[in-house]
């Protein structure tokens, strides 16, 4: 019989659960602690629950935690990680040590269906939804998980189309029952469906970031086919409904292409787009991918560009490029091993 998780569960569930079982209600939170603060591997760890009970949750419940099955590491520090799902299947997970932070890359699906010009994990096409158990995995078994500071949805897959795992996890991490995070350490990057990001904005108070990459909507459907579904005008419509000037952050992530979204005429249509949204944009060079023609900017075109938002009202960085000598691009890790697998 195949046990069920109890990571992903909330308090709630939890409470049910030992209800039905016959155990005390405080069983609950001692579970919660054991699975979310002091991240136990077996049931047999709880030892402030009594053997009998021990048994009882054991004989239909596991923990359901895994440790990365692959590490990378990169010279400039950045790791990532390869997890196993329940399927079999494999997603990444990145972690990027920095002075000041240290953040953790989180994937939400396995594959993507959105197909993105520039995305490796796109290419994969869609394969299966991630679990709450099997995100939450990913922030509770990598090595560095005591030092992590600050957690992005920016893996493989989109979140918004898996909307309502996200938001269970999302519940558990800022939870005073689960990790007790602050949603300001939490981003959750989309590119842009409208119902799960409208879902996502009423629900959380994590921070967004929406993958942007030209204002124009034809080129932009040229490089991302969302557009077509949900334009970038009625994303911007929706986000302008919210007050982004307090606590949480909307920020838009630009990947520049040499030639294809990184002129003046483009600047200038960021600008005119963007006006009346508090927002910073995080400008990124591209990491070439098989079988894609696209290339990154020059670094005098992005300096460039960088200064002309700035100039003109709208905070804009330069992020910087992290582990490109270990499958930098989202998805070339997982897609290596793939391709190793048996037809």
């Amino acid at each position: 019989m195949n046990k069920i998780s109890l990571t992903g569960k909330t308090i709630d569930e939890l409470k049910v659960i030992v209800s039905e079982m016959g155990m005390p209600a405080f069983t609950a939170k001692q579970m919660a602690e054991w699975i979310y603060k002091k991240r136990a591997f077996t049931i047999d760890e709880m030892t402030n629950i009594s053997a009998k009970n021990r048994e009882l949750l054991a004989e239909k419940y596991e923990i359901g935690r895994s440790l990365p099955v692959t590490t990378v590491e990169s010279e400039d520090g950045t790791k990532k990680y390869l997890f196993k799902t329940d399927g079999g299947h494999t997603i990444e997970t990145v972690y990027i040590p920095e002075e000041d932070r240290a953040t953790l890359c989180v994937s939400s699906q396995v594959g993507c269906k959105m197909d993105c010009m520039f995305c490796m994990t796109g290419k994969q096409g869609f394969t299966a939804q991630l679990t709450p158990t099997e995100i939450l995995n990913q922030i509770m078994s990598v090595p560095e998980a005591d030092k992590l500071t600050n957690i992005v949805f920016m893996g493989m897959g989109e979140p918004f189309d898996n909307t309502l795992a996200l938001l269970r996890s999302l519940d558990i991490l800022t939870a005073d029952y689960g990790y007790a995070w602050s949603p300001r350490r939490i981003t959750v990057s989309s590119i842009g469906l409208i119902p799960g990001m409208k879902v996502f904005l009423e629900k959380s108070n994590c921070h967004l970031a929406i993958s942007l990459h030209s204002p124009f909507s034809q080129d932009r459907q040229e490089l991302m086919p969302v557009e077509k579904a949900y334009p970038l005008a009625k994303v911007l419509d929706e986000l302008r409904k919210h007050d982004f000037s307090k606590q949480r952050r909307v920020s838009f992530e630009y990947i520049l292409f040499d030639g294809v979204n990184d002129t003046m005429r483009h600047a200038v249509e960021l600008l005119k787009i963007l006006k009346g949204i508090d927002c910073r944009i995080n400008l990124i060079r591209f990491h070439n991918i098989p079988g894609v023609h696209l290339k990154s900017s020059s670094t005098e075109k992005m300096n460039f560009f960088r200064d002309y938002l700035n100039n003109n009202g709208i905070t804009t960085t330069i992020r910087r490029s992290r582990g490109e000598d270990i499958f930098a691009a989202c998805g070339m890790l997982s897609s290596a091993e793939k391709d190793k697998l048996p037809t």
